[in-house]
């Protein structure tokens, strides 16, 4: 049976109290990951999250990594939580040869756990936990199109087996989330629809002049995204998935939850 090549996910993880308080947005990821199970070539994870920010490009290469409870002041059971999946250490290594051969020098970390913005949605999304996983770091010098490329990199993962996930936030205000603590159905701050909606019409689009530009072009950047580390995976996702390019599929958006008013879980599939 041929397959067309695994979907690229860009999964807003919102806060760590999400793996106990899944809301919608928990479910929406499960039946994503079931869809995807269903396929039956999937064989490996690599995932880009914004908790881990590096000078340069860094691949995850521990055989079993743990799972880090990179947060503090949380219930307790939420540290009980784990997310037992192996690494992929071949895999890392095609990785880091892939980079290289696009001009983008990467080294591997042998290191390295598994840190929220990975493991929790994973939870949902492929529960099981028996499926390879690795991360790669997020460079904290690249912008939007720099993303884009480095997500470009390593597109052909998709036609071998490789789910690709970027994992963040579509909104990302802790000021405003912690300072206000509102309950986690509490209605949508305007400003945080106005500015994710804006964000889906330039995708549905193909608008990449003004989604690159979105710090000056898109409704309330600054306050939706004081600093931009959590909305940045999404340039990674669509270089891997080719966004932009001429004959780009539709967007699927497959959850557009608000929690806590001010963060916005939106979860993207692009095929």
């Amino acid at each position: 049976m041929t397959h067309s090549p695994l979907p690229v996910l860009f999964v807003s993880h919102g806060s760590p109290m999400f793996a106990l308080d899944p809301g919608q947005t928990g479910p929406a990821l499960q039946r994503m990951g079931a869809r995807l199970r269903e396929r039956g070539d999937l064989r490996a994870v690599l995932v880009l999250s914004p908790h881990w920010m590096s000078r340069g490009i860094e691949v995850m290469s521990h055989p079993q990594p743990a799972t880090w409870h990179d947060f503090g002041g949380f219930p307790e059971p939420l540290y009980r939580l784990q997310y037992p999946a192996p690494g992929a250490p071949e895999l890392a290594q095609q990785v880091l040869e892939l980079l290289q051969a696009a001009g983008l020098p990467a080294q591997a970390n042998p290191e390295r756990p598994f840190d929220h913005g990975a493991w929790v949605p994973l939870r949902f999304l492929l529960p099981a936990a028996d499926l390879p996983v690795l991360q790669l770091s997020l460079p904290a010098q690249m912008g939007p199109r720099e993303l884009y490329a480095l997500g470009q990199a390593l597109a052909g993962l998709r036609e071998q087996g490789v789910l690709i996930l970027a994992t963040g936030s579509m909104t990302h205000n802790l000021r405003e989330f912690m300072g206000g603590r509102p309950e986690q159905d509490a209605p949508a701050a305007p400003y945080v629809q106005e500015f994710a909606r804006w964000v889906e019409a330039r995708l549905l689009a193909q608008d990449s002049e003004q989604l690159f530009d979105y710090r000056r072009q898109a409704p309330h950047a600054v306050r939706a995204h004081p600093t931009d580390e959590h909305y940045l995976p999404l340039y990674f996702a669509l270089g891997a998935a080719g966004w932009g390019q001429p004959g780009a599929t539709e967007p699927e958006y497959f959850n557009r939850e608000v929690m806590y008013s001010y963060l916005a879980m939106d979860a993207i599939a692009f095929h």
